[in-house]
């Protein structure tokens, strides 16, 4: 059989061609080429048969060199010589379908099958199982159910390897029904198979049902291995179930044995993350010899999502310490870790280490970046690095409308929102949450009301508990409380705890007691260990008075043994975050900064300051309600940022709690006194302080 490019071959093979020529047989050729998983061995082969005429003299060592090829994944050279092959037998193509399918090309695998069926080759048990791997990779539920009946024609339905394939196919198309069926008619089951099911069911989110199977795999006698592990490890993650996550730890240890439990380590410490017990993923980590970049991550990960920022920062340097390189992964856990706390400057140092280390910022990346910007507080960072993401998706768009709307920029939300829908991106709940959010934050209550009804209209979107919430936020921040009341009975869905917490924040802003009383009763029926219903009623109880009510409440509280969120705040400077509880002595500079307070006090005082203490809700002297003011948590961090910046440095807040309205006046007043930008964030939206004015417009 000749071959059309030899001279192109030996050429480029000619590194190889030093082996000693005469020593190796036809046959030690044949044994070496069904041995070998080296590409380079094989093209040391392949030269030798060329050069010695071997190749030209037999067909059979030809099929066995394409199949070399094809088992090392090198589908080109493969598919050269498969071409110069006119006797094409089973092997031959089994080896070149497997090769496609296995190697990341699954629709090519699907071309060499139908070229398989049209030369006249009939498919085997080693044809079925990777046309079907390659149906099920592709997604294509039709082709798959032909191939599926071919199977049942050509009497392979018995085939182990066969309907393992079956199984793994239907549970990448979600159909879990037949998965099932054809699982149950199995005679005969391995390892493979208990898998296939268990691995199915954890991902088309049916954790539950991946428990059953496996404890019928117990009962069977069977044993799992390190994919049985991992897949209910997953699924005691997807059900944050603790106890069971525990047990299936204990499994491992006792049937997997150390060696391959060091390998599942990573998905333990993922696990307990998951299940929030970030103390035990903790240890796990700290008994690990080798770290690498997945263990940070699951580490990471874990603190971050317990909301736990610093932690998120400290490992991120011991992260380098160790050795191992962050990736994709732990970048957007980091910038999620300095928006809980608007750590700017450590989110700008890790925008340019992505950029220094040459990392391309993908969508996740880049919408993870403007998350970041715009949650610290630097909205034109965050449009300018929204702007430059080549691929935008709608998480994308949707951080970007967030961001508009917790700074106020109702408008530019809807402008935002309307030109995503010209792009033509689907709209989901999350982004009507964002935009609700908007118009809500800048009084539009027109526009959100439009937005509203137009979900399920134009979008078939159907509003759920939270745009609700968010309605009636608007509705009950613009003043319209009875509307806001009505929203409430005339829901389709039955109100949850979010709906009459909003409807009782707008109460306690326009001093309405009567419905904030009634708001108050519906939530506590259904959360009556929530705190903050408590502490909005207390609250409204204090501004008109009530000092008996207020008893009453905080009574209730006490014998609930509830507990109140401690008020603080974060200010950042020099890399470095500072965090100040209300009447806070334990910084180093603590003299300092109520020295700065007072004399802040003394200054205001002289230029108009009238302390508003209706903000202070205790039952006491004037004085000491003044006092109190002073020793809020913002004022401190304002203080302490005031002494160590120089003029005309923009100041960063957050604070995890509701500005009180005589903070605000006061932010305000300074930052004109001080001709500084100062910038807020509380739990709800910014406040850009400037020259004496805010940007809520007094709107929050």
């Amino acid at each position: 059989m000749p071959l059309k490019n030899t001279t192109t071959l030996l050429l480029h093979m000619a590194p190889y061609t030093t082996l000693p020529l005469p020593s190796l047989q036809c046959g030690t050729l044949l044994q070496s080429l069904t041995n070998s998983k080296s590409f380079s061995q094989a093209q040391q082969l392949h030269a030798h048969a060329i050069t010695c005429g071997t190749l030209l003299q037999n067909t059979y060592l030809y099929t066995k060199l394409s199949a070399c090829y094809a088992a090392c994944g090198h589908m080109p050279q493969a598919q050269l010589i498969f071409d110069q092959i006119l006797l094409k037998n089973s092997f031959l193509w089994n080896s070149m379908i497997r090769g496609y399918a296995c190697n990341g090309f699954p629709l090519k695998s699907l071309v060499m099958y139908r070229e398989m069926l049209n030369f006249g080759q009939k498919p085997d048990n080693f044809t079925y199982p990777f046309v079907l791997k390659a149906c099920g990779d592709l997604l294509i539920r039709g082709i798959g159910r032909k191939v599926h009946a071919l199977v049942l024609v050509g009497g392979f339905e018995s085939n182990i390897h066969v309907v393992n394939s079956l199984l793994s196919m239907y549970s990448k198309f979600g159909d879990l029904a037949i998965v099932r069926l054809l699982f149950d008619k199995m005679s005969v089951r391995d390892l493979t198979s208990w898998n296939t099911v268990i691995s199915g069911y954890v991902k088309n989110g049916e954790p539950e049902d991946a428990f059953l199977v496996f404890d019928h795999m117990r009962r069977a006698g069977g044993i799992g291995d390190g994919t049985t592990l991992l897949a209910l490890l997953s699924a005691c993650g997807d059900l944050m179930d603790l106890k069971m996550g525990k047990a299936i730890h204990g499994y491992a240890v006792r049937n997997v044995g150390k060696v391959c439990n060091e390998f599942l380590m990573n998905s333990l410490i993922d696990m307990y993350c998951n299940c929030d017990s970030i103390s035990d993923a903790r240890k796990l980590f700290e008994e690990l010899k080798l770290r690498d970049a997945v263990s940070w991550n699951s580490l990471i990960s874990g603190y971050e999502k317990c909301g736990d920022a610093f932690k998120v920062l400290e490992l991120f340097s011991q992260m380098f310490v160790g050795g191992a390189i962050p990736d994709e992964v732990t970048v957007i856990s980091v910038l999620r870790a300095c928006n809980q706390i608007s750590a700017s400057r450590l989110g700008s140092s890790v925008h340019s280490f992505i950029v220094k280390r040459g990392h391309k910022v993908n969508t996740a990346v880049g919408t993870a970046l403007v998350s970041m910007y715009a949650n610290c507080g630097s909205l034109l960072c965050a449009h300018r690095t929204f702007d430059e993401i080549l691929e935008k998706n709608l998480a994308s768009w949707t951080v970007m409308v967030t961001g508009f709307g917790i700074h106020g920029r109702g408008r530019e939300a809807i402008a935002m929102f309307y030109e995503m829908l010209g792009k033509n991106i689907t709209p989901d709940e999350g982004i009507f949450i964002s935009v609700l959010s908007a118009c809500s934050h800048s009084g539009l209550v027109g526009e959100g009301k439009e937005i509203f009804y137009s979900m399920a209209r134009d979008y078939n979107v159907e509003p759920g508990p939270t745009h609700y919430s968010c309605l009636v936020d608007l509705l009950g921040r613009a003043g319209y409380l009875d509307e806001a009341h009505a929203v409430i009975d005339n829901m389709k869905l039955k109100p949850n705890a979010d709906v009459w917490t909003a409807l009782l924040s707008a109460c306690r802003l326009h001093r309405n007691v009567k419905l904030a009383e009634i708001s108050a009763q519906k939530l506590f029926e259904m959360n009556p260990n929530g705190m903050s219903g408590y502490v909005c009623l207390s609250n409204i109880y204090a501004a008109e008075r009530r000092w008996k009510d207020v008893e009453r409440v905080r009574a209730l509280v006490k014998k609930r043994r509830l507990r109140k969120t401690p008020s603080y705040s974060f200010v950042e400077l020099n890399k470095t975050v500072h965090q100040f509880f209300v009447g806070d002595t334990s910084h180093q500079q603590s003299d300092d900064i109520y020295a700065k307070s007072k004399h802040l006090n003394e200054q205001l005082k002289k230029a108009g300051y009238k302390p508003d203490t209706s903000s202070v809700l205790y039952d006491v002297e004037e004085e000491i309600k003044e006092k109190m003011l002073w020793d809020h948590s913002e004022r401190l961090a304002l203080a302490f940022a005031l002494i160590n910046t120089g003029p005309g440095t923009t100041i960063r807040i957050t604070k995890n709690l509701r500005v009180c309205g005589d903070c605000h006046t006061v932010i305000k007043m300074i930052s004109k006194l001080t001709s500084r930008e100062i910038i807020m964030r509380d739990i709800s939206r910014f406040h850009h302080f400037r020259d004496g004015l805010c940007s809520c417009g007094g709107y929050w």
